[in-house]
């Protein structure tokens, strides 16, 4: 088996690559900024632009499975690539976003959406298995507050009493890794959380405790928020989240046990997390 990992220099990419090769399995890493990776030695690397279906062929040549980052933009040009190329079973980093009644419409889960419909048209016909990872909060996200963190020890939210459901790349990258080694997983959508719901104000204590400072938390007005992302996060991305943080403040998220009940142990918790990323938090 060869594997092909897309986003190898993503957080998720990277450790499943790292946990694909420490096991011995073919595996090769595709960027699309290769240069800028460095993979373990004796990996191959390769260009694979989601956005570029021209580098799609050259990719694929030889890869009986994939991980496979979520983006609509060509994924019927990939699929036809796939088929051609003899893959056999790609695991698809989707979102459990894709779960809501409007997801077809919301921004943010739409092209998860469009992915998992055109990769299952595929399955259908035959032409491979398809394994549906659906995460909830990532972990990573908190990683956004590090620079007002590091500046001023403050945090600014439209909503702190938000709540997330936090997951460890090092969970997610595990169970990606099950997914592509155990044909009992084959063909299932797998729902991913973290162990714990937590709001933002309890996870900038739990990054504060595991910095060793203090970080305080402020709140802003959704249109105050929106107007310091507008340079980077187009107007319907902010309004889609602004939407989902407001609601989530008012009802529980529900969480799954999916992580324990794949690797057979708990999910990592958001304290670990915090530990593992402490630096990224200290001035």
């Amino acid at each position: 088996m060869t594997v092909l990992v897309t986003g190898c220099r993503g957080r998720v990419g990277s450790t499943l690559l790292t946990l694909l090769y420490g096991k011995g399995i073919p595996v090769r890493a595709a960027s699309s900024s290769p240069a800028h990776f460095a993979p373990p030695p004796g990996v191959d690397t390769v260009r694979c632009d989601l956005g570029a279906p021209e580098t799609f062929r050259a990719a694929l040549d030889g890869v009986d499975s994939v991980f496979l980052y979520a983006d609509a933009r060509h994924i019927d040009a990939f699929v036809t690539e796939a088929r051609a190329a003899g893959v056999r079973h790609i695991v698809l980093l989707s979102s459990s976003a894709v779960l809501s009644p409007d997801a077809a419409a919301n921004p943010v889960a739409a092209p998860h959406l469009a992915a998992e419909r055109a990769l299952a048209a595929a399955s259908a016909d035959g032409a491979f298995d398809v394994t549906c990872l659906q995460p909830g909060a990532f972990a990573t996200n908190a990683l956004q507050w590090a620079p007002a963190v590091r500046a001023t020890g403050a945090v600014d939210l439209p909503y702190p009493d938000a709540v997330g459901d936090p997951l460890h790349e090092a969970d997610l990258a595990d169970v990606a890794y099950a997914a592509l080694t155990d044909d009992r997983l084959r063909g299932s959508s797998l729902v991913l959380t973290g162990p714990e719901a937590l709001t933002f104000a309890e996870q900038v204590r739990v990054l504060a405790r595991a910095a060793g400072r203090g970080i305080s938390v402020g709140r802003v007005t959704p249109e105050e928020w929106k107007a310091s992302v507008e340079a980077y996060l187009p107007a319907e991305f902010a309004d889609a989240l602004l939407a989902y943080w407001r609601a989530s403040a008012a009802a529980p998220v529900p969480l799954t046990r999916t992580v324990e009940e794949v690797t057979g142990r708990p999910a990592r918790t958001f304290a670990r997390w915090a530990a593992d990323h402490a630096e990224a938090f200290r001035g």
